[in-house]
């Protein structure tokens, strides 16, 4: 994967250097300060995220606004309608990554796929303008995808059974997760966030275990907490 973002970006640099050198030497005519230029560095880190990525929300998105936000500033589009757009245009996306979820993130899919190899069950809980309390006291955990869309979820793993790691992947909109870990594990987070955020707030975190907890997600208008 990192060949692959190395390449792509090889590629965006060669582009902009050759496009950069006939304007130079006037074989081409292209002002590089447009109106609206900056809107290039949104359009294409997030692009380049997208194609290379492992999650895709964050690509998605700021492919998205990076590109309406340009069109904004070529007088294509109102301005105000980006905003307008942008709370349905989410919904839209949160909808449809619930439904093609191996899409969007292809390490929990990966995950998710040994997981089913070694016949464990991949626990999966919604909370859509409502909310949910899990408790898995002395039960095997290995897996559980928890999505709340302007709701609440409260996944407590404290006494749950725990023996040779576990993924938890998180998408929270408008909404919040709480997760309740055991102090014995090792806990490692990938997110990315817009308007929102993944914190890990236990007071004990051990860096020596031999368990860990792989927790990844996207917060959008929303919070997910590490307790």
């Amino acid at each position: 994967m990192n060949r692959l973002r190395s390449i792509v970006w090889g590629i965006v640099l060669v582009a902009l250097g050759v496009v950069i050198g006939l304007n130079v030497l006037g074989i081409i005519s292209f002002d590089i300060f447009f109106d609206g230029w900056w809107t290039l560095f949104i359009i294409v880190p997030s692009f380049v995220s997208l194609i290379t990525g492992k999650e895709k929300t964050i690509g998605i998105i700021g492919t998205v606004v990076g590109v309406m936000l340009l069109l904004a500033y070529q007088d294509v589009i109102d301005k105000t309608m980006i905003f307008k757009l942008l709370v349905p245009f989410i919904i839209v996306l949160v909808g449809l990554k619930l439904i093609f979820k191996d899409f969007f993130n292809r390490e929990v899919s990966e995950a998710k796929k040994k997981i089913k190899a070694s016949a464990a069950e991949v626990k999966e809980y919604a909370a859509v303008f409502s909310g949910q309390n899990l408790d898995f006291s002395g039960q095997v955990f290995t897996s559980a995808e928890l999505n709340a869309v302007f709701g609440g979820i409260k996944c407590d793993l404290r006494n749950a059974i725990i023996t040779d790691g576990a993924v938890i992947n998180i998408c929270s909109v408008f909404g919040g997760v709480d997760v309740f870990l055991p102090q014995n594990v090792n806990v490692k987070i990938s997110s990315s966030s817009i308007f929102g955020g993944m914190s890990d707030k236990r007071q004990i975190k051990t860096a020596n275990g031999d368990i860990t907890v792989y927790i990844t997600g996207n917060c959008i208008f929303g919070g997910a907490d590490i307790k």
